[in-house]
């Protein structure tokens, strides 16, 4: 990026649509923080989930994906049992640029709890709120907090654009809203 960051993804989120919700600044006000950061943008966990439960002795099958293994849950707060896991979705919507990738990573906050964020990488021109795998390595139950900060979005601006974009290749994700479990 030739401008400073915060610059950069301000002018792309408010020229280009890039995040939306967008923050310019970086919210705390006792909360776990989300907005712009040094070099990317913090997003926020949305109030829905899907966490895993193994009631029904299933086998985790990416190209079969049972959704009996997870109980959808709703609310402020997540209790993610030991040793186990939950999807979620970003509050933001994000749409990436041709000539941007974007990777994520778990805030330091959750990290140091034993918390760890998976996301893929937001390729160049996908669209669509994130789908967030959070996972509590803890022998513990494990809070998170609906609506604050959970990672944080770095992106990376190509000396040009890709010559093929994932919305080229009609992504299996692309637009996804909600919380998107595995496709084929």
């Amino acid at each position: 990026m030739g401008v400073h960051p915060d610059t950069w993804i301000t002018r792309m989120a408010r020229d280009e649509g890039m995040i939306e919700p967008f923050e310019p600044g970086q919210m705390r006000a006792g909360k776990i923080s989300h907005g712009v950061s040094s070099y990317g943008y913090d997003l926020r966990v949305a109030d829905e989930y899907k966490i895993f439960t193994n009631v029904n002795n299933s086998i985790i099958d990416p190209k079969n994906f049972d959704l009996g293994s997870f109980i959808d849950f709703k609310g402020e707060v997540c209790i993610i049992p030991p040793n186990s896991f939950a999807l979620a979705r970003s509050v933001e919507y994000f749409r990436i640029p041709r000539d941007v990738i974007a990777l994520c990573v778990g805030k330091s906050t959750y990290a140091r709890c034993g918390i760890i964020v998976n996301v893929t990488p937001f390729e160049p021109e996908w669209e669509g709120h994130v789908t967030l795998e959070i996972s509590n390595t803890t022998p513990l139950p494990a809070k998170i907090y609906s609506n604050e900060g959970l990672c944080q979005v770095l992106f990376f601006e190509g000396s040009a654009p890709c010559e093929t974009s994932y919305k080229d290749r009609n992504g299996k994700y692309q637009q996804q809203t909600g919380i998107t479990t595995a496709r084929i």
